[in-house]
């Protein structure tokens, strides 16, 4: 017994070492896995996102020489100055008058019939009998116009009520004048305000518009440079050499004015980026104005050059948002979508299987995760950037063309919805 008892007292030692072996070693696998693991998630994150609406674009930005159909419109008087009677940005029809340059001796002739004015008004202040309906109705509009212009701050509607409100003093005068007696005093007044008003417009040249548009004063000299005839001679440095500074509003003319054609305008740039290598004629695309206002375009000429292309972009809306400009800052809505937005971080590229129309080709998955359950989900890709893919389902038919599904893998498919939780970087 007592050698019985040695002996399994030598086995016993051996025996522990040899389960401490194992659980060491055990436990360097553990360990080793655990830091492995640990090096993985680093590497390779796995987050849940939820998925959302929401849209892609590919932007670019750009300078651009805004080229426009107008006609100037000039008269024999240039350098006497003008008076406009059709204000800037104001739509006119064909044979409009749109402004009237100075008389000769207009500064005269204008301060006589002011001095006049004053005197009739002195004297028909003293002459209550004068007044009729039609005079009184006049009084009450000039009060009226008087009030509302006290509050405004655009020059042009000031402008506009000034000349409304002097044609009704004019009217009210001229009635004063019929009703006085032959021979008085306001009526002699009258007739000698009319003697110089006629003068004043007989030496008047009245210029009229030569067809419909735009009324515009801000004329720089390139509005027989700028055309859709010129298209085939624009280049980049035409361009450049213009020396035009981007933003400067056009600056107004004393001496003439212009009608545009409101139904389209052009916007030409030199663009050097791969979108703009691969674009076409007639493509259309959307322009971010300067004050965020978004409107449609197409591409109407192309000139290619050595590293460059000139696309040259035909408006038809938001054209009176470019008639104070020569040349822009804006940006080119190369394409835009909306939908199902996920990272591109959760896309599984696989081959298609065979069967359908896609067969070899590359197709997208994701990991949907509920509940703790993940599925692995067929979805199509429509369109992309660097970060983010707009998605959607695939239908039964396309599903059946393009992937080969039968009619039972139907009904097992899973589709994808909005606010469904899916894996970033899922391990495949």
């Amino acid at each position: 017994m007592k050698e019985m008892s040695k002996i399994n007292s030598k086995v016993t030692p051996k025996k522990n070492m040899k389960k401490v072996v194992v659980c060491y070693i055990i436990g360097l696998i553990i360990l080793v896995y655990f830091v492995y693991a640990i090096i993985q998630l680093i590497k390779h994150p796995t987050e849940v996102f939820m998925i959302e609406n929401g849209g892609l674009s590919e932007e670019e930005s750009a300078v651009g020489y805004v080229i426009r159909n107008e006609t100037i419109v000039q008269g024999n008087n240039y350098k006497n100055g003008m008076v406009q009677i059709k204000t800037e940005g104001e739509r006119v029809a064909k044979g409009d008058s749109i402004y009237r340059y100075y008389s000769n001796n207009e500064e005269s002739l204008v301060k006589k019939i002011e001095e006049l004015d004053l005197k009739i008004q002195d004297a028909m202040e003293n002459e209550n009998n004068l007044f009729s309906s039609d005079t009184k109705l006049l009084e009450n509009q000039i009060s009226q116009k008087l009030n509302e212009a006290s509050n405004l701050k655009d020059i042009q509607k000031i402008l506009e009520y000034k000349k409304d409100i002097n044609t009704k003093i004019t009217k009210k005068a001229k009635i004063a004048g019929e009703l006085s007696p032959q021979g008085s005093y306001i009526r002699k007044l009258i007739e000698e305000r009319s003697s110089y008003e006629n003068s004043l417009n007989s030496g008047a040249e009245y210029i009229t518009a030569e067809s419909s548009g735009i009324v515009s004063y801000r004329v720089d000299g390139l509005e027989s440079i700028l055309t859709k005839e010129s298209f085939s001679t624009l280049n980049k440095k035409f361009l450049e050499d213009l020396k035009l500074k981007t933003g400067e509003i056009v600056a107004t003319s004393n001496e003439n004015g212009k009608i545009i054609d409101n139904f389209e305008a052009y916007i030409a740039t030199s663009l050097e980026s791969q979108k703009s290598k691969e674009a076409k004629l007639g493509d259309s695309v959307s322009l971010r104005l300067s004050n965020s206002q978004v409107i449609t375009a197409k591409i109407e000429y192309i000139v290619e050059e050595e590293n460059s292309r000139l696309l040259i972009f035909k408006i038809t809306n938001g054209l009176e948002l470019l008639a104070n400009y020569r040349k822009i800052t804006f940006d080119i809505i190369w394409w835009s979508y909306s939908g199902l937005k996920v990272p591109n971080d959760a896309l599984i590229k696989e081959t298609a299987p065979a069967g359908g129309t896609l067969e070899g080709q590359e197709v997208y998955y994701i990991v949907r995760n509920r509940m703790g359950y993940t599925d692995k989900i067929l979805i199509k890709v429509l369109k992309q950037n660097e970060a983010y893919s707009i998605i959607s389902n695939y239908t039964n038919e396309e599903l059946r063309d393009k992937m080969g599904y039968t009619d039972k893998e139907l009904k097992q498919v899973k589709t994808i919805v909005l606010h469904d939780e899916i894996l970033l970087n899922p391990k495949t």
